[in-house]
């Protein structure tokens, strides 16, 4: 398999993005959703603090809250790949006031790797807004004696390695960028997965584990702090944060390409309305320039698309990373 997922960027081309997003048009208002928000809404975050998800939650707290004028609570509940905390807002009051970061992982991937994750990730949701994309980096420790993918494989394949790489858990763009490039490379790692980026990290930095392809917006800081070398990206085309990093895909591995995504979800048969007045509040959090450059020097696109848009996409990347596992025998 030459590549694991489209670029989203491609994707909204192709459904006319640009009719789409004029969807935050004023509708009509029910009795209740037009008192709506009057008191706080709980932001969930399906994974650890420290993570691009945590940072996005954690960015719409300050600015969507503004907008609504009810303070936004970021709640992290990790585990189960992201499972954990998601299941928790699709059995939440569809009132608007329990939405959850939705990624890759919690609403496309992890359906088709666990057994029962408590909730189906298209019929349990509506979608709010897609935040954007970013690709994983293959980082080691700075210490760490592999200078080059090169090294790195030649040395997994030595008889007797043994090389352990990291994740936010299983199911996650992190895993099962691992689980490809094993299947691309014939590297042979073990798959230690945590409750998080920022736990896989700490792992990484002191020697629990050999390597790790992380979200690019977690791994970022600690690249630039010189705690962790970055040895390629798994976007097709080098990423603007770290110019001087080769893509996988340019490194021995053409066609490799995985991208993540960042989104908002309310739980089912929330009024549209509502969910009209967070895109909204969203889509203008991440129109202000300051918010923007915070997003974009951790390495994602920013996006902004709204409900029927990203409905469209998490349609068909349910549908291809259920594919992706199949073939990878990834199941437990």
């Amino acid at each position: 398999m030459s590549r694991a997922t489209d670029h989203p960027r491609r994707f909204f081309c192709k459904a006319g993005l640009a009719a789409v997003l004029v969807a935050t048009t004023a509708l009509p208002l029910t009795a209740n959703a037009a008192e709506w928000p009057d008191r706080p809404i709980t932001y969930t975050v399906p994974f650890a603090p420290g993570g691009a998800t945590d940072i996005i939650g954690r960015i719409y707290s300050v600015g969507a809250a503004k907008y609504l004028g009810q303070p936004i609570v970021v709640e992290n509940i990790g585990g189960t790949g992201g499972s954990l905390g998601t299941a928790k807002v699709a059995r939440a009051k569809p009132d608007g006031y329990n939405i959850v970061g939705g990624t890759i992982s919690s609403h496309a991937i992890n359906v088709s790797i666990y057994p029962d994750i408590g909730y189906d990730p298209i019929k349990s949701f509506k979608p709010i807004i897609l935040t954007g994309s970013l690709p994983n980096v293959l980082v080691v420790r700075a210490d760490s004696p592999y200078q080059t993918v090169q090294d790195l494989i030649e040395a997994s394949k030595k008889p007797g390695a043994q090389f352990n790489f990291g994740s936010a858990g299983v199911g996650s763009s992190q895993h099962l960028t691992g689980e490809l490039f094993m299947s691309r490379t014939g590297a042979k790692m073990l798959h230690i997965p945590y409750k998080g980026s920022s736990p896989s990290l700490q792992a990484l930095m002191s020697g629990e584990i050999d390597l790790l392809f992380d979200n690019i917006t977690s791994a970022v800081p600690l690249i630039q702090a010189g705690r962790l070398r970055a040895l390629g990206v798994t976007s097709a085309k080098p990423s603007p944060v770290l110019p001087g990093v080769a893509p996988l895909a340019e490194q021995g591995l053409p066609g490799f390409e995985v991208v993540s995504w960042q989104a908002t979800f309310a739980p089912a048969d929330t009024p549209d309305e509502i969910v009209q007045k967070l895109h909204a509040a969203m889509s203008r959090t991440l129109e202000q320039p300051e918010v923007r450059k915070q997003l974009q020097d951790l390495g994602l696109d920013v996006s902004g698309a709204g409900p029927e848009a990203l409905a469209q996409f998490q349609k068909a990347e349910v549908e291809k990373w259920a594919d992706v596992a199949k073939k990878a025998n990834i199941k437990l």
